[in-house]
């Protein structure tokens, strides 16, 4: 039974943003009876509404809102207008991703501790530890279907593709081989079939097989009675009252009509780009910096991963399209050990990119033309290929700021995301190409290319965790040290990227930080 509430109800617990994180916290809270009202920037989607189509998909549901590249890395040049790659609709940027679900390594969540510090970066420790977050990844995986231990279901299988990647890494003594964890249906489960191996998982799951909130969690709220979901609605500015507390939300709806809805507490899930320029943009004479920013880290330390792609063609068909767009990992290079000339480590995972994406991701700059791009096409089927995946240290440099002079269609300052290298992601990268290079040489590759970065899928940090207020933006539980009823929902409260995906990570917090926000509200703490 769907809810509607009224606009000066401030019982109510606003969620902004309707992902992996807001999309969970909504039926998190509403499971426990706690009312919330779900404001969403992007429209309705369904499962109607995909398309096994790269481009098509791409302009459905990208968040293409004007932003801006910034700092040192290429698509500064190459993607100027495109820093990050995540969905403007409901369900989030879980409607687009891959579906892996690996988690942090208990020294991911501290490294600090076990680096030392690094010489140009701002590396913290996590305020929480493995131990701690550990039965909140099992209730994730239980919740979102992941392949494993923890849920009984087996892997998916191996495609052609990820066996000539295992096969090559088994030449240079890896072994860390595995199809999995993957949140996408291996059989039937939870009303959800079984991966068909469709092979188009970032344009959204057709059939459903993979976990998206779209069809899980924000429909399981809205059942309950004690979740509204309203789309096409732009959070604007976030009030508070005198004292500091947060009062509720002013938004444009559908027709651009400002609208203001009161509340309990604030959660704010816009993804690591939007959720610091809201706090940004609702700077007030109490908060001149901005909410929650007393540190001055709102919007700095932004994370991205260490990323790039190597493609090589094969001497015979490999048909990587077939299977899902992540079919295997290779996790022998997950480790830290800093003798390798970088701190951290990386993950290896076997990607498809379609005759689309990787047609503008082969030759960075104005694509689609040239020699080198269409030999490389023509060879598609016999092309394999992978997307690092690695630690990115924070650093300051690396930021959210708002434009001093461009608005968007909102009235708003439109964000600049600044991102520029540390060396440790140059050595890193490099080595990383080098181990590809002979994975590929190992099986006789006719032609090995390196890819730059593509716009980020991966966004974090901006409002990171701290242990002490003067660090950081929010605390251990994702609430701000500035302001008790404002919570941040989403990966920019990572306080390190890790040498894995997110969106795990994000849920087991959003699991955990219901149980804190429902608890505090019941001793009437916010």
């Amino acid at each position: 039974m769907a809810a509607t509430f009224d606009q000066n109800d401030d019982s109510v617990v606003v969620i902004v943003g309707s992902g992996a994180g807001g999309g969970t916290m909504a039926n998190e809270l509403a499971q426990k009876g706690i009312k919330s009202v779900v404001l969403e920037a992007g429209k309705t989607l369904s499962l109607e509404d995909i398309e096994n189509d790269e481009w098509a998909m791409f302009l459905k549901i990208s968040w293409l809102d004007k932003r801006y590249s910034g700092g040192t890395w290429h698509g500064h040049i190459n993607h100027p207008n495109l820093p990050a790659w995540i969905v403007k609709g409901l369900g989030g940027s879980t409607v687009h991703w891959a579906g892996v679900s690996l988690r942090y390594q208990p020294h991911e969540f501290k490294m600090k501790t076990t680096t030392g510090g690094v010489p140009g970066a701002n590396v913290l420790d996590w305020p929480i530890s493995y131990d701690e977050l550990k039965p909140y990844y099992d209730k994730a995986e239980l919740k979102m279907g992941t392949t494993g231990d923890v849920t009984g279901m087996p892997h998916l299988p191996w495609s052609s593709d990820f066996k000539v990647l295992a096969e090559g890494a088994r030449r240079i003594g890896y072994s860390k081989l595995i199809s999995g964890p993957m949140s996408i249906n291996s059989v039937e489960r939870d009303g959800r079939p079984a991966c068909q191996q469709i092979g188009f998982c970032m344009q959204g799951c057709k059939i459903g097989a993979k976990w998206s909130t779209l069809y899980t969690e924000l429909p399981r709220a809205v059942d309950t009675g004690n979740c509204e979901i309203r789309t096409n609605c732009m959070v604007l500015q976030i009030e508070h009252d005198k004292s500091g507390k947060v009062t509720g939300v002013v938004y444009a709806d559908k027709d651009g009509k400002q609208q203001r809805q009161k509340a309990r507490a604030v959660l704010v899930a816009g993804n690591s780009i939007e959720s610091p320029r809201l706090l940004l943009n609702s700077a007030s004479s109490k908060f001149p910096d901005g909410l929650a920013n007393s540190s001055g880290q709102v919007g700095r330390n932004y994370m991205s991963h260490m990323t790039g792609g190597v493609y090589a063609v094969m001497p015979g068909k490999v048909f990587q399209n077939r299977g899902t767009q992540v079919a295997g990992i290779v996790r022998d290079e997950s480790h830290h050990d800093d003798k390798r000339g970088f701190v951290g480590g990386y993950t290896l995972e076997k990607l498809t990119l379609g005759l689309g994406f990787l047609s503008a991701f082969m030759v960075p700059g104005p694509t689609g033309w040239g020699h080198k791009l269409t030999s490389a096409l023509e060879k598609y089927d016999q092309t394999s290929g992978v997307w690092i995946c690695g630690e990115d240290l924070p650093q300051e440099i690396n930021n959210i700021e708002l434009h001093k002079t461009e608005k968007d269609q909102y009235g708003l300052p439109v964000p600049i995301v600044n991102k520029t290298d540390h060396p440790n992601d140059t050595n890193m990268r490099n080595h990383a190409y080098a181990q590809m290079g002979k994975i590929y040489d190992s099986l006789g590759a006719i032609e090995v290319w390196n890819l730059p970065a593509y716009p980020a899928s991966h966004n974090m940090g901006t409002n990171r965790m701290s242990e002490k207020a003067k660090d950081g933006v929010v605390n251990k539980w994702g609430q701000t040290h500035d302001i008790k009823n404002l919570f941040v929902s989403d990966g920019s409260q990572f306080t390190t990227s890790a040498s894995c995906n997110p969106t795990l990570t994000i849920v087991a917090l959003a699991i955990r930080q219901a149980e804190y926000v429902a608890d505090q509200m019941k001793k009437g703490a916010i």
